[in-house]
């Protein structure tokens, strides 16, 4: 049994979905669960509208033609019989999306950004799912919300992993079966959402239900690179990582691998593979047991828009443990990622990710009680195996407003 995920760039057009079809047909797909995302930028066009409702419904009805008229490109470039069942499927998905609109009386923003942000997978499984069948690959589309049972934390959800194991188990391994990623349901049958980028996570909770032989994330790069190309001009293909490694990697922002993927793959010794889907038969990167990194070069990871807070005592007094877990309750109450800590007798500074909005809210609770200076629109930079070369690399032309080192990381928090 293997796992194969497909993320937005590997599906975001026609052509895209037949190159799908030529990965299938290059490595086989017998055996085979493909998970995938919504196509392109469409949980951010479903993000829009999340936020029109909350702030301008008349924005809604173009905001939902927008993602009608993106997807029907697509179908119609994929499927020339225009009374394909496709269309009436797509359009149901699109009436669901409209009703829930209409019905809804939360007001829970996270609730309302789950039951309609899940959408984007929806389309694009059922489209990519009729489009195999429309060339011969006979498959059976799953609704993942039936089989990863999650508790109600809208958008930060946390799996039940006995419920999610004994639906899995019904699956049908012999065929080759579609889902969507990034999606679970609670005891009511809400949809949740297992955060951004999930996909990957969705791919590993299926492939540790399923006992599966291997997960392969199939990426517009050729692997798991040393630095995101986006940033770094450049780049060294990673061939093999440890699990612990990788994990390290992730933890610090690596964008190549979820941070929670890799959990359940280790706990069954699964490997990982990521490759290209333009060359698939590339050997990419393997991620499994007791690898280590090769080759060893130093790895850079960034992660912009983040916020560096330093916190001291209104009477100069220590910052002690009492002071600290007060922080850490509140940072925890704001759902404020910690990336980076670093104290002193009298301060404490910390560089958070304020991806839930609750950074405003958080200062002024900060405020009452420390004297609190922040910066905001800082990176964090990180060098996994850093030298002397890697980090002068970094430090020429930046102002460096934090630095922690230890021996095989460094990281710098700079504006």
């Amino acid at each position: 049994m293997r796992v194969f995920k497909f993320g937005g760039a590997s599906v975001k057009d026609a052509d895209a979905v037949r190159n799908v079809v030529n990965v299938l047909q290059q490595v086989g797909y017998e055996n085979t669960l493909l998970v995938v995302s919504a196509m392109g930028k469409t949980t951010n066009a479903m993000e829009e509208i999340v936020n029109a409702y909350f702030k301008d419904k008349k924005e809604i009805p173009s905001k939902i033609a927008d993602i009608v008229d993106y997807h029907n490109k697509i179908l119609s470039n994929l499927f020339e019989n225009k009374q394909h069942k496709i269309y009436k499927d797509f359009k149901v998905l699109i009436d669901e999306i409209n009703g829930f609109l209409i019905w809804n009386k939360s007001p829970n923003y996270n609730f309302v950004y789950d039951q309609i942000v899940g959408y984007g997978e929806l389309i694009s499984s059922v489209i990519i799912s009729a489009y195999l069948q429309e060339v011969g690959i006979s498959n059976n589309w799953l609704d993942v919300r039936n089989f990863i049972k999650t508790d109600s934390i809208y958008r930060d959800t946390t799996v039940n992993w006995e419920r999610t194991q004994n639906n899995v188990a019904n699956i049908d391994k012999k065929v080759l079966n579609i889902t969507q990623g990034f999606l679970g349901s609670d005891d009511n049958n809400f949809t949740t959402t297992l955060g951004r980028e999930g996909s990957d996570y969705t791919a590993a909770i299926f492939a540790y239900c399923l006992n599966a032989d291997s997960v392969t994330i199939w990426k517009d790069v050729p692997g798991v690179l040393n630095a995101d190309p986006r940033y770094f001009k450049e780049t060294q293909l990673l061939n093999t990582i440890s699990y612990r490694e990788a994990i390290e990697l992730a933890f610090y922002g690596a964008s190549v691998i979820h941070p929670k993927t890799l959990q359940p793959l280790q706990r069954k010794e699964i490997p990982l593979h990521v490759k290209s889907f333009l060359n698939p038969k590339d050997p990419g990167t393997t991620v499994g047991k007791g690898m280590g990194i090769e080759p060893r070069v130093p790895c850079f990871i960034v992660k912009k828009n983040q916020v560096l807070m330093k916190l001291s005592s209104l009477d100069f007094s220590f910052m002690v443990e009492n002071n600290i877990s007060e922080i850490f309750k509140l940072f925890h109450d704001y759902k404020m990622k910690v990336d980076l800590i670093q104290n002193s007798a009298i301060s404490f500074s910390v560089c958070v990710d304020n991806k839930f909005g609750g950074l405003e809210d958080l200062l002024q609770q900060l405020k009452s009680k420390f004297k609190v200076v922040h910066h905001e629109d800082v990176s964090l930079y990180t060098i996994r195996h850093f030298n002397a070369q890697a980090l002068e690399s970094l430090q020429n032309g930046h102002e460096i407003m934090l630095e922690q080192r230890g021996k095989e990381t460094v990281q710098l928090v700079v504006k």
